[in-house]
């Protein structure tokens, strides 16, 4: 019973001893990519520190905006790799946060999650992004305030609407900053259009813009109700019943 208990004892050790242990430098990583970056590119470092092989299972990123590749399919024992995840930023601002799930045979830890977190900066400041007009309103223009970032450049900007029913118009500022003026040529019924800010950076690939205009409907005026037991509410008058004659004393 004893060989038994040693010969079980000694096999768990060795299976201990020789497990694989794929060690990360780091599985959330920061970045904060420039205005003009196309891409924002996390690099996850690892290291075999056991004894045996990992294979790669799987590596796949929580959307269609991250792309991954790893360097290696077996990680043997001393080897380091990394697996880079490629986050295409588009027209996102903000933080935008993308994960990638790791898989693989080390049963100490098959499922990994590594976290890309890209803090973009916005390239052109626009406020507001909204304008509109109430139904009947006297069809004044509206104005539209847009500031570039250090980062961005830009010199000029152009601007479409994809309504006929509305003009706008760019007044350049300071280096770097512009008003646009939106009129509706009709405020009598509603209707709406979106207005594309075109810059001229970067030249290869400039970045363009939405903001909204919009006619609309007049808000219907609140309902107001009276609550009950209301102050100065018309008293409600009750009948007093007739007073009952007391009997005669004999």
């Amino acid at each position: 019973m004893k060989t038994r208990t040693l010969t079980f004892m000694l096999s768990i050790l060795l299976t201990v001893a020789a497990r694989a242990d794929l060690k990360w430098e780091q599985s959330t990583i920061e970045l904060h990519p420039s205005v003009s970056d196309k891409q924002a590119i996390a690099h996850f470092k690892y290291e075999n520190t056991g004894k045996t092989a990992v294979h790669f299972k799987s590596v796949k990123a929580s959307c269609g905006c991250t792309a991954t590749q790893t360097q290696k399919e077996v990680v043997n024992p001393g080897e380091k790799g990394e697996v880079t995840a490629t986050f295409t930023i588009g027209d996102r601002t903000g933080q935008q946060v993308k994960t990638v799930t790791v898989q693989t045979d080390d049963p100490a830890q098959p499922t990994t999650m590594l976290t890309l977190k890209a803090n973009i900066a916005q390239a052109l400041e626009i406020k507001p992004t909204f304008v509109y007009w109430t139904s009947g309103e006297e069809p004044r223009p509206k104005k539209i305030s847009l500031k570039a970032a250090k980062e961005f450049p830009a010199k000029n900007i152009t601007i479409k609407s994809t309504s006929q029913s509305f003009e706008s118009k760019v007044v350049p500022g300071k280096p770097g900053e512009w008003t646009i003026e939106v009129t509706p040529k009709d405020t009598s019924h509603p209707m709406g259009t979106a207005l594309l800010i075109q810059t001229d950076y970067p030249n290869e690939a400039p970045k363009s813009f939405y903001v909204n205009a919009q006619v609309t409907n007049p808000m219907p005026p609140p309902i107001l109700r009276a609550p009950a037991n209301q102050a100065g509410a018309p008293a409600v008058k009750t009948a007093t019943p007739a007073a009952i004659p007391s009997p005669a004393a004999h």
